[in-house]
């Protein structure tokens, strides 16, 4: 009998490429995840053999300067709730999603496992950063004292079909899609905040899903692991690719006045490739088209 796994946030942008039949999706319409007795009350009911806890309160730069008290909140409890529940019910399988927002602001390139406390992070998406930190604080607490595996993964930027296309709140290119798409359809400038010149690693989500599975089954160490390409692309450069992708013939304004975030946070993928050296990931063009692709035909449909 296959092991049975629950995947919190499992119709979101990650969770929804976990598609075998084991794989049982989670939605907070379903359980409350910053609500314990919910979790625990779930986790009674049903036995679950493993977690993948992709669950979280996200957003892009807006989202993040906006609303740091909900992004505080709902993710310390979300995170605090199902790694204790876990241990309670005697999950002995977990992995948590952070994210390369917990890196220090200052902090020497490129980014590694060991240097994710060394540092505040960067104002613009600290109450984030800071609640996300707790979850390795969790994770190594309860490895050292009941000898639990737990362990969490760092993806740099994910992208994918089932993404959130919230223009204010959204991540960067979910974001950028739906800005390019209404200024084609309604014949606008494709407006942007910030110059462009900022450097991102981004990762297929169906590639995230993959590399996660491997984590949850054979990954043994202490640290966390990044799961990234370690290739940097600058804002402008995805703007062309989805200006080009979705046949966008008006004008592209930089609005320089606005926030745009840190300059660059390169990641260091050497963990991730020394166990995985013939990982193939998707390449950027190939993802976004089938991103855009999935947008379009599912417009009236998706989040945003």
């Amino acid at each position: 009998m296959e092991n049975k796994i629950l995947v919190t946030g499992g119709y979101g942008l990650v969770g929804s490429e976990f598609r075998k039949s084991n794989f049982i999706p989670l939605s907070s319409s379903e359980v409350d995840l910053r609500n314990k007795f919910e979790v625990d009350t779930m986790l009674k009911t049903i036995s679950f053999d493993g977690i993948i806890h992709c669950a979280g309160k996200v957003g892009g730069v807006g989202g993040n300067m906006n609303h740091k008290g909900e992004f505080f909140y709902d993710n310390i409890m979300m995170n605090t709730n199902i790694i204790e529940s876990a241990r309670v019910h005697g999950i002995t399988k977990l992995v948590a999603f952070l994210s390369t927002c917990v890196f220090p602001d200052k902090t020497e390139y490129p980014l590694i496992e060991s240097k994710i406390h060394m540092g505040p992070p960067h104002f613009s998406n600290d109450a984030y950063a800071y609640a996300k930190r707790m979850t390795d604080i969790q994770i190594r607490s309860y490895k050292e004292q009941y000898g639990l595996n737990y362990k969490s993964v760092i993806p740099t930027n994910i992208y994918g079909p089932n993404d959130n296309y919230d223009i204010k709140n959204g991540h960067v290119i979910p974001s950028l899609i739906h800005k390019c798409y209404l200024a084609r359809e309604n014949k606008t400038n494709f407006e942007i905040w910030g110059s462009g010149k900022p450097l991102r690693e981004f990762i297929y989500s169906r590639d995230v899903a993959k590399l996660t599975e491997w984590v949850l089954d054979n990954y043994e160490e202490n640290e966390p692991i990044i799961l990234s390409t370690s290739e940097e692309i600058s804002i402008k450069d995805v703007v062309d690719i989805i200006v080009e992708i979705m046949n966008y013939k008006g004008n592209v304004v930089w609005n320089t006045e606005k926030p745009e975030g840190q300059y660059r946070k390169p990641s260091d993928n050497s963990k991730i490739k020394k166990y995985l050296p013939d990982f193939k990931f998707t390449p950027l063009y190939n993802g976004l088209k089938e991103t855009i692709e999935y947008f379009e035909n599912n417009y009236s449909i998706i989040r945003k």
